[in-house]
């Protein structure tokens, strides 16, 4: 009874993604030609924000291991020019936290802050 009202004492086994890291405009390109094969997803996060730090153990904690995607990881704060091209070359505005789902080079769907987390990402692969 404890343990579901105040947690369990045991450690934690940490969840480690996938992630490949989005840190130069260059690589977009090459995203969406990957993604004429295989669903690319981009998630876009602050560092420095309470609520994107948030979502983002969320979306750690609630992800599928062997989804069929590529996952790419952009630290907004530190690769503000790769954040930019990324709306630009995707056409979706900029949000943060935000996870972009791209097939046959588009965006077919994205989603931010809670919105990340109620993603069916299983429908996309």
């Amino acid at each position: 009874m404890f343990k579901k009202l105040f947690g369990s004492s045991e450690p934690k086994e940490e969840k480690i993604l996938p992630w490949q890291p989005l840190t130069n405009v260059s690589q977009l390109e090459n995203i969406a030609k990957k993604s004429n094969a295989k669903t690319q997803l981009i998630f876009k996060h602050s560092t420095r924000c309470g609520i994107s730090s948030m979502v983002m153990n969320q979306f750690v904690s609630d992800y599928v291991i062997d989804i069929n995607a590529d996952l790419y990881y952009l630290d907004l704060l530190n690769y503000r020019d790769v954040s930019n091209e990324v709306g630009y070359k995707f056409q979706v505005m900029h949000q943060s936290p935000q996870l972009l789902v791209l097939r046959n080079g588009v965006v077919v769907a994205y989603a931010s802050h809670g919105g990340i987390n109620e993603m069916d990402l299983v429908k996309f692969v």
